[in-house]
C-alpha cells in the first residue's frame, strides 16, 4: 500500500475534524447549519439553505479545499458528478492531481474519494465518463484497516442522513471496494497532490 502523501493525510484530517465537530448535530441544528453555510461559501457558491438543498457535494469540496487544494486542480461543486467526471478527464489525460478511475481497477487509500450512485441510481464508470450531471453521492476516505471482517475503508460524508458520518466500505482482500447492488459504487478519485 502507498503511504499518503501529506495533503491526503491533510484532507483526512479536515474530515475528520469536521465529524468530530458536528457528528451529533443534524443540518437543521443552528450551529450546523451555520458551517454548511459555510461550506457553500468558502468554495465560491451562493447559499440557499440548510435542509431543502443537498449539500454533500459542498461537503467534499470544502474539505478539499480546506485541505489546500486550487479551483484550477479540483471542480469545486455542488454536485459530485461535477468533480468526477472533471477527474476522469485529468485521467484518461493523465495530468492534473486528482484522477477518477474505475471502481474496479483502483483501491482507495486514505484522501481519496469514492463516489457511488444514488436514489436508486445504477450508473457505471463509462456513464461517468461522458456525463457531468446525475444523481450521485461521495465520500473521503479517512482510514484503511483490517479488523475481524476484513479490509475496509472507513468514509466521511456529509448529507448522509441529514449529517456528517462516517461509514463504513467492505474492502476485498487485495483492497478493492466489494461492489453492492443497492446505490453501487462508480469510481474512485485517486489524490495524486
Amino acid at each position: 500500500m502507498t503511504t499518503p502523501s501529506a495533503f491526503a493525510l491533510k484532507l483526512a484530517a479536515v474530515a475528520q475534524e469536521q465529524h468530530t465537530k458536528y457528528q451529533l448535530m443534524d443540518e437543521a441544528d443552528p450551529e450546523l447549519c451555520r458551517q454548511i453555510k459555510k461550506y457553500w461559501t468558502a468554495i465560491g457558491l451562493e447559499f440557499e439553505s440548510c435542509v431543502s438543498v443537498p449539500w454533500s457535494a459542498v461537503f467534499v469540496s470544502f474539505c478539499v479545499k480546506q485541505a489546500g487544494a486550487t479551483r484550477s486542480e479540483f471542480k469545486f461543486a455542488d454536485g459530485h458528478s461535477v468533480f468526477v467526471h472533471q477527474a476522469i478527464q485529468n485521467a484518461i489525460k493523465n495530468t492534473g492531481v486528482f484522477h477518477g478511475l474505475d471502481i474496479s481497477v483502483h483501491s482507495p487509500g486514505v484522501g481519496d474519494i469514492i463516489h457511488n450512485n444514488r436514489l436508486g441510481a445504477t450508473f457505471d464508470f463509462a456513464y461517468a465518463r461522458t456525463h457531468k450531471n446525475y444523481p450521485s453521492h461521495s465520500a473521503i476516505v479517512v482510514e484503511v484497516g483490517q479488523d475481524t471482517d476484513g479490509r475496509y475503508a472507513l468514509t466521511i460524508g456529509g448529507n448522509e442522513g441529514d449529517a456528517i458520518r462516517r461509514k463504513v466500505v467492505r474492502l476485498t482482500p487485495q483492497g478493492f471496494v466489494i461492489q453492492r447492488a443497492n446505490n453501487p459504487f462508480i469510481s474512485v478519485i485517486k489524490t495524486l497532490k
